[in-house]
């Protein structure tokens, strides 16, 4: 039996997944983000799913938002506003667990958001990714990187 405290990676995995969806919604839409978790739990989220994960995200990112874009706006070479929906949902996702989820790895982190990238973004938005995170990995998670 699974201790409460032990996290499942699929679980974990399967919960960026919706919050990235999630999080594709509340950016075209505008749409309330308590709506928004409340038609993915009722619809869209089944077994092996880490919720209280997928909740953390979807309204961390929102209340986070200007915070995170802060951190993301110096690595770019273009507006946030011209990046791709799901990139940028990706982004701030991954940023967001960088700023306030300093007991996940950052490695662990960058590798998820290439994974979600690499099946829901551009052909090459992976690399767009990667080279953002990377960046702002060493700026946020300085110690961290350091130790490595």
């Amino acid at each position: 039996m699974q201790e409460h405290n032990q996290i499942n990676p699929i679980a974990r995995h399967n919960a960026r997944r919706f919050a990235l969806q999630a999080m594709y919604q509340w950016h075209l839409t505008g749409a309330n983000v308590v709506d928004i978790e409340n038609e993915f739990l009722l619809h869209h989220i089944s077994k092996k799913v880490d919720v209280d994960y997928f909740k953390n995200l979807i309204h961390g990112v929102t209340k986070h938002q200007h915070e995170i874009d802060q951190q993301i706006t110096p690595f770019l070479n273009r507006s946030l506003k011209e990046i791709d929906p799901i990139e940028l949902s990706v982004l701030r996702m991954a940023i967001f667990e960088l700023l306030k989820h300093n007991d996940i790895p950052y490695r662990v982190i960058i590798n998820e958001a290439l994974e979600l990238t690499k099946k829901f973004g551009s052909v090459d938005g992976y690399k767009f990714i990667n080279g953002i995170l990377d960046r702002a990995a060493k700026k946020i998670r300085t110690n961290e990187i350091n130790a490595d």
